[in-house]
C-alpha cells in the first residue's frame, strides 16, 4: 500500500542494505508521488542499486535520488544509467557527492556545456554520465577536470 501524500523521504544512516533497497524498489514502482529519496549511507551495494534501477524505469514521479556514500559499484551505477535512459522524471542523481545534471547530460534540456570540474565525482557517476551522453546530440563541451573519474569511469564515457 502506498502513502498518497509523502513526496520527501530520508533515510540516511539506517542499514538499509540490499534488502532494503530492494524493498523500496518495490514500493516506488507502485508510489506515484514521492518526488524525492536520500538513502545517503546505508549499505547498498549493486544488488540493491539494480533493484532501484529497475524502479526508475517505471517510476513516474521520482525527481531527486541521493545515493552517495554506499557501496554501489560499477555494476550497480552501470544498472542506475540504463534506468535513466528510459525514465524521464528524474532530474539529479547523487552517487558520491554532487547532483549530477540528469535533464542537461541527456539532452532533454538543450545545453552545449556542462561544467562538472572539481565536484568529487568517482567512476560511479563518470559511468552514469557515459550512459545518459550516449544519445545526447546536443552537448559539445563537457568539463570533467579535478575529478576522481578513474580508468574505469573514463573507458565508460569513452565508449
Amino acid at each position: 500500500k502506498s502513502n498518497m501524500v509523502l513526496t520527501t523521504l530520508i533515510l540516511g544512516r539506517n542499514q538499509i542494505g540490499d534488502e532494503g533497497a530492494q524493498r523500496i524498489g518495490e514500493a516506488l514502482k507502485k508510489n506515484p508521488v514521492l518526488i524525492s529519496l536520500s538513502l545517503m549511507y546505508n549499505e547498498i551495494g549493486d544488488e540493491g542499486a539494480q533493484h532501484i534501477g529497475e524502479a526508475l524505469k517505471t517510476n513516474k514521479a521520482l525527481t531527486s535520488l541521493n545515493l552517495q556514500r554506499n557501496e554501489i559499484g560499477a555494476e550497480g551505477a552501470q544498472r542506475i544509467g540504463e534506468a535513466l535512459k528510459i525514465n524521464k522524471m528524474l532530474t539529479s542523481l547523487d552517487l558520491d557527492g554532487h547532483a549530477l545534471p540528469i535533464l542537461e547530460l541527456k539532452g532533454v534540456s538543450a545545453v552545449e556545456t556542462i561544467e562538472l570540474q572539481g565536484k568529487g565525482l568517482t567512476h560511479l557517476s563518470g559511468i552514469v554520465i557515459a550512459s545518459c551522453i550516449s544519445s545526447n546530440s546536443v552537448l559539445k563541451s563537457l568539463n570533467l577536470t579535478s575529478n576522481s573519474i578513474g580508468d574505469k569511469g573514463a573507458q565508460h564515457i569513452g565508449e
